[in-house]
């Protein structure tokens, strides 16, 4: 480092976005895209595991907030730099575009207001979905399509001896 310059800050994720859109976000991306630049999702099985330990914690902290994230989002360079910024943030990755969140009421503001920001910082057709939802709700989820043995992982199933 220079003489007499002080080290960077790092940038927040909203002035990360203006910069990214200052520079030019090229065109949209194919629809149903599968990218190679996308953050690797876990398998199914670990996935529903982690989703369940969020709600099943007995020390769960009275103000914290379940809640999904979901985008749909068609700049490769915004959705990877959302999905990133989620991830920083204490998301847990449920699919590609679809993010759940255990976080305090403060942090579920901030990343509403940050998304929000973002979203009206350039002209695009993507939407942002924040939905709350209850751990009851989340307890009762069904997978369709792969097939894991949810109701052992959930430790519902249970076994009547005469």
């Amino acid at each position: 480092m220079k003489k007499g310059k002080k080290p960077r800050e790092p940038l927040s994720f909203v002035e990360t976005m203006r910069k990214l859109v200052h520079a030019g976000i090229s065109g949209s991306a194919v629809p149903n895209r599968q990218s190679d630049d996308e953050i690797s999702l876990s398998p199914l099985e670990e996935r529903a595991q982690r989703i369940l330990g969020i709600v099943n914690r007995n020390d769960r902290p009275p103000y914290n907030m379940l809640f999904f994230v979901m985008y749909d989002i068609e700049s490769n360079k915004v959705r990877r730099q959302v999905a990133k910024y989620l991830l920083r943030k204490g998301c847990t990755r449920v699919q590609r575009s679809i993010f759940l969140a255990d976080l305090a009421t403060s942090e579920y503001d901030s990343i509403r207001n940050d998304l929000t920001e973002v979203q009206a910082a350039y002209e695009n057709k993507d939407s942002i979905l924040i939905v709350p939802i209850s751990s009851d709700y989340l307890r009762s989820m069904k997978i369709i399509g792969q097939q894991i043995a949810l109701d052992i992982i959930m430790h519902n199933k249970n076994t009547l001896f005469f």
